[in-house]
């Protein structure tokens, strides 16, 4: 957080965590914000009724979507700067947690540049909002001590990634925007050294009631699984913590989903 400069009007820029999905898993913080923001610039995933919070507020899309004509990052940062200058609350809602995976970093830095005072307010990120659906621990006594979130997909101009080197130690792995290189994906990791019986989970859209799974995969079938019936954003869960659940085949977590969903 940095200081406002003396002779501007009092104006912060709040970097916002919208979560998984769901309205409800939104922080009271986060709520509290939307319902005071005088604008809000919103990524293209977030549910309708999160932004019907913001009731006051001039809502502004800037989403990105692989494939999709969307607004390029040094846009959103000069729009953020202008923003401030002429809003007291300005609302940057971003999917999941704004540090994880959101280019947040780089809002912050054009914000600092500018001398505009800005916080970051957390949001849940996908892999706890999935491994909660699943009903299955990302860690365990035993079995998982070490969690790693990656992801293989590296923007224009961007240096090589190092998500293998992580991936391949942590006893838990989840990888987000993996989903339509998963075949690749899969053939790195056994290549460094997983098993192809390493069990993995897919869940697409989690926390949503559009929410989907993909059950009884393996590293060594992933790709097909990665595909198969199911649409929207994904993420990709492996490690041996899923391999009761593999075997299972759900009917536990479907209960707690019926529990969850009434």
């Amino acid at each position: 957080m940095w200081p406002e400069q003396p002779g501007r009007m009092p104006s912060k820029v709040f970097l916002v965590g919208a979560g998984p999905g769901a309205p409800d898993l939104l922080t009271l913080r986060a709520a509290r914000l939307l319902a005071d923001a005088d604008i809000v610039f919103h990524d293209a995933l977030v549910h309708p009724e999160t932004l019907a919070l913001a009731s006051g507020a001039e809502l502004v899309a800037v989403g990105k979507r692989c494939g999709k004509h969307s607004s390029t990052q040094s846009f959103i940062n000069l729009r953020l700067v202008e923003a401030a200058r002429h809003h007291r609350c300005v609302v940057r809602l971003k999917g999941g947690d704004p540090l994880v995976f959101g280019r947040a970093q780089e809002e912050i830095d054009a914000l600092v540049q500018a001398g505009i005072a800005f916080e970051v307010v957390p949001g849940v990120t996908a892999a706890l909002a999935a491994a909660a659906d699943l009903g299955v621990s990302l860690t365990r006594r035993g079995v998982s001590r070490s969690l790693a979130l990656v992801t293989p997909r590296i923007g224009d101009a961007e240096g090589e990634s190092h998500w293998l080197t992580c991936a391949r130690g942590a006893d838990t792995v989840a990888i987000y925007m993996a989903r339509e290189d998963a075949g690749q994906v899969a053939r790195s990791l056994m290549e460094a050294g997983r098993a192809a019986d390493t069990p993995v989970a897919v869940v697409v859209n989690a926390s949503l009631a559009s929410e989907g799974m993909q059950f009884g995969a393996t590293l060594g079938s992933l790709e097909q699984f990665a595909h198969a019936h199911l649409s929207g954003p994904a993420l990709i869960l492996i490690g041996q913590v899923f391999g009761e659940w593999v075997a299972a085949q759900l009917p536990l977590t479907d209960a707690l989903k019926q529990i969850r969903r009434t």
